[in-house]
């Protein structure tokens, strides 16, 4: 049974909360007891029906305001599938946030409330899902119940949606629209019969043959990449020759017989074996942590990148990437950082930064000169050595990277080569 991880997102008081709830319980996901604790908190805070928001927001400063502040991952499932939740913040200033719940998802939930339309925050969402590459995206225009499940408001917020939002996305992008009300569990697990107007799936209905792109990145459709933490040399008598390079594959597959090319040394060879814990393995995909030994001994150590022949990413020293900007400090050219890609380490310098998104018109500024706290900005950066990544769009795992500031060695940005 595959995972289907979700990341959700919307505009402060959208129903986020509320969503997930209602979907732990359709699901019969949550137990008798925590159902009765929420009704008697419910109780306590004088509602008259049972508050399912109060399920994922695990945080007592969320339960005060009634918000969304940091990333929680729910888990439930289905005879079909399992499914991970990413309830993301909906606040400006917790973009980077919602970044980082994101990042890891096969698609993007991103909920609008039916009386106010697309809004600032539903174009920084839906930015940061193209950004993301996510091919489906859910747009659950909630609350329904509020504008009687009307169809000429849904069909309006649809139309503004597509005009203004939409055009944005990538090809093979594909968004659904779905009318719902989360309070009330219309459309969320079965057909809603008061929006008996809607032709299409409820959101569970939806989800549930969506394709999952993190099983994908497993097939040929994506080249192989394995990065090599570390050089197994037993010092014993019965392993004396043994020498293996254990790491998790990011991407691909690799076979026994594989020739491989070994980066950035650029010496070539061909799996001898492939091995899991004391199991040896005729071949491996994505996600695997293996130990992989090689028909010749070559230069390869931590940090170094085992690639099939034909399929390598070329090494460079210059990239250009959309970097979303997680730190107090803003960024600006000139500064240096450490750019960590997978577990290599490179000193990096940023050369310039060629524009910042303005959210409100979905354009690229050029006239800014820096990126501020939970920016998004093009920038131009020279590494000291090497580096070995795809394009963000071809091989999403190998096309990303973190800064971090060699002076305090926090996460300030996180990258995605263009």
């Amino acid at each position: 049974m595959d995972i289907l991880k979700i990341a959700t997102a919307g505009s402060v008081d959208d129903g986020k909360s509320t969503l997930i709830g209602r979907l732990l319980y359709e699901t019969k996901s949550i137990t008798k007891d925590k159902i009765e604790a929420l009704e008697s908190a419910s109780k306590r805070k004088g509602l008259d029906f049972t508050d399912l928001s109060l399920l994922t927001d695990g945080l007592i400063a969320e339960r005060e305001q009634g918000i969304t502040i940091d990333v929680a991952h729910i888990y439930f499932n289905t005879p079909q599938r399992k499914y991970i939740i990413a309830d993301t913040p909906g606040h400006f200033e917790y973009t980077r946030n919602m970044v980082t719940g994101a990042s890891n998802a096969s698609v993007s939930i991103i909920l609008i409330d039916s009386r106010n339309g697309v809004s600032e925050q539903t174009k920084r969402h839906y930015y940061i899902s193209s950004l993301l590459r996510m091919e489906n995206v859910i747009v659950a225009i909630n609350k329904m119940d509020l504008v009687d499940y009307s169809q000429e408001r849904f069909e309006e917020i649809k139309a503004d949606f597509e005009n203004t939002v939409g055009k944005s996305g990538f090809e093979g992008q594909k968004i659904t629209f779905i009318p719902l009300s989360s309070l009330y569990g219309e459309n969320i697990t079965t057909k809603s019969e008061k929006m008996s107007w809607f032709e299409g799936n409820a959101l569970l209905q939806e989800l549930e043959q969506l394709e999952n792109r993190q099983q994908r990145i497993g097939d040929d459709d994506f080249p192989a990449r394995l990065s090599v933490q570390y050089v197994i040399r037993p010092k014993t008598t019965e392993y004396h020759d043994f020498r293996g390079y254990a790491g998790r594959i990011s991407s691909g597959e690799f076979q026994v017989g594989d020739q491989v090319i070994a980066l950035p040394s650029r010496q070539i060879s061909s799996i001898k074996s492939i091995e899991k814990f004391e199991t040896k393995l005729d071949m491996a995909s994505a996600g695997d942590s293996v130990v992989i030994t090689l028909e010749d001994d070559i230069d390869i150590s931590r940090g170094n990148m085992l690639a099939k022949v034909g399929q390598a990413p070329e090494g460079t020293k210059a990239i250009q990437a959309k970097i979303c900007w997680m730190d107090s400090t803003p960024l600006s050219a000139g500064k240096t950082y450490i750019l960590q890609h997978g577990i290599n380490d490179q000193k990096a310098k940023i050369l310039s930064i060629e524009s910042v998104l303005d959210v409100e018109h979905l354009e690229e500024s050029s006239e800014r000169s820096d990126i501020k706290l939970n920016e998004i900005g093009l920038v131009n950066i020279k590494t000291a050595g090497e580096l070995f990544a795809d394009k963000y769009a071809d091989n999403p795992l190998n096309g990303s990277f973190i800064l971090i500031d060699p002076m305090t060695n926090n996460t300030a940005g996180l990258g995605f080569i263009q």
